[in-house]
């Protein structure tokens, strides 16, 4: 980049003697890089005269290219120094669907005013197992969501959110304050899709506890669309506390132990400035009202603390033991 910075300089100033006080540089050293560029090239690039310099044919094609590269240059320098401060570059988010109004919404907001620079991407996924196969293959820098089956990548905990039942309105479950588990063997279930994070989940959570889930009367991708299938009657559904947005309007209730499932934020490069600032935002920020109050308790108290939880996709999740089974 030097050699190139001293041909375009001699090419403005139209001497040696001029394009080296430009470049605060002595006119041997800068002889010495053109001549490095005449022997990159195979060509002289310019042409001595008794007064001053020209260059050739070649030297002209050659500044044209190097004003460019030169502006590439400080265009990445200054792209550079931005991300550094925050005020530019790019976050690539990868994150549950259920989550971005739930837990994102604020924080993109308010880094969309602060750092109007910095380019915000956001992909929606039903699967945490998946996520983190974007992550690690370079498609994503930050994942958001519940925790994956198994990963040795940083991960920072924003909390957790409650695994509950959903029901129509007049369904028998109204009449619970928790229902057990072995209570949906007998249910028509709205369960998810194969491959669904959260129907992996749930077949083995159940299979663990020696819970026969029933056959599903429909299948779906969208914890949202479960939870409201099952408040119009289709069926009873199990899903996340994010996923009740919009309220589904029908019979909701915890488990019997309570369950919950952790929200954590895993970074593909937990020392990149940018997107440490990102996440400390989100920790900042935590989780909104997550699980249902405690028989008694007013709608969106969050009640008794549990455990803390790390399921995956396929890992079974620990259970308030404040309940009986």
């Amino acid at each position: 980049m030097r050699a190139l910075e001293c041909l375009v300089a001699i090419v403005d100033q139209g001497s040696l003697t001029k394009a080296a006080a430009a470049l605060h540089m002595t006119q041997p050293a800068l002889s010495h890089q053109i001549a490095a560029i005449e022997r990159e090239l195979g060509t002289p690039v310019v042409e001595r005269l008794p007064r001053g310099i020209r260059p050739t044919a070649a030297g002209l094609a050659a500044v044209a290219e190097a004003r460019v590269a030169l502006a590439a240059a400080e265009r990445a320098v200054l792209a550079g120094r931005r991300v550094g401060t925050g005020t530019g570059g790019r976050i690539r988010i990868a994150c549950a669907e259920t989550l971005p109004a739930w837990v994102l919404v604020p924080v993109l907001r308010a880094w969309r005013r602060r750092h109007p620079d910095v380019e915000l991407d956001l992909t929606e996924f039903t699967s945490a197992d998946r996520m983190l196969e974007v992550l690690t293959g370079g498609g994503a820098d930050v994942v958001v969501g519940p925790p994956p089956t198994v990963t040795d990548e940083h991960v920072e905990v924003l909390g957790s959110e409650e695994i509950v039942i959903v029901a129509a309105a007049e369904h028998r479950f109204a009449g619970l304050d928790a229902v057990p588990l072995a209570e949906l063997s007998a249910e028509p279930l709205v369960h998810y899709n194969p491959g669904n994070g959260n129907g992996v989940w749930l077949d083995q959570f159940a299979a663990e506890r020696g819970v026969v889930l029933p056959e599903p009367v429909l299948r779906t991708g969208s914890p949202r669309t479960a939870a409201q299938l099952a408040a119009a009657g289709m069926g009873v559904a199990i899903a996340p506390f994010s996923a009740l947005t919009p309220w589904p309007g029908g019979t909701v209730r915890s488990l019997d132990p309570r369950v919950l499932r952790e929200v954590i934020v895993v970074v593909a490069a937990p020392h990149d400035d940018l997107l440490r600032r990102f996440v400390s935002d989100l920790k900042r920020r935590g989780l909104p009202d997550s699980r249902l109050p405690h028989p008694g308790g007013p709608l969106g108290s969050s009640g008794a603390a549990g455990p803390a939880v790390v399921p995956g996709d396929a890992c079974p999740v620990a259970a308030d033991p404040g309940r009986t089974p």
